[in-house]
């Protein structure tokens, strides 16, 4: 059975589209039938485009990714998620959206990213910072991918993730 992860951040125009990108493109790498999706509580309707250049560049296709509402996966329709990711920054005072999700209630967990979007330096910092950002993104969703999905309780997972997202 796949597993679904939701990747939420406010805006879903450069963390979560990073981390939506990396986990699908490494689990296709892998093999493995995990399936990465990523929104936003208030989507900004764009993609930045350094978020796309710093995927397309780690040869990740980004074709067919949007910015979009969570409420796309609350709906009967949505797929069944077993785990949800934010990844705002909450050390920077950034507001993380708090998801409810149907009735199945997935594993919540954060991994806060610096917001990448900020970085100083011009053009050139900019780059570099989503560069960084994607690598790291890509560290954490490698040991994601390492774990027994299948297998493990819900307590587990989440004492899981929360070690990753500590690392």
């Amino acid at each position: 059975m796949t597993t679904h992860v939701l990747i939420l951040c406010t805006h879903n125009s450069a963390r979560s589209v990073l981390s939506e990108g990396m986990l699908n493109h490494l689990a296709a790498k892998l093999g493995k039938d995990v399936r990465a999706h990523s929104a936003g509580s208030a989507p900004s309707g764009r993609l930045n485009p350094f978020a796309l250049a710093a995927l397309t560049n780690a040869g990740v296709d980004v074709a067919g990714y949007r910015s979009k509402s969570w409420d796309e996966f609350t709906g009967s329709d949505a797929p069944p998620l077993s785990i949800v990711i934010t990844v705002c920054d909450s050390a920077a005072a950034e507001t993380c959206p708090v998801f409810f999700g149907g009735p199945n209630q997935p594993v919540k967990v954060h991994w806060g990213y610096p917001d990448p979007s900020n970085a100083e330096g011009g053009d050139e910092g900019k780059r570099r910072a989503f560069e960084l950002t994607r690598q790291a993104i890509g560290y954490r969703m490698l040991q994601l991918l390492a774990l027994p999905l299948q297998t493990m309780t819900a307590d587990q997972l989440r004492a899981a993730l929360t070690d990753i997202g500590r690392s």
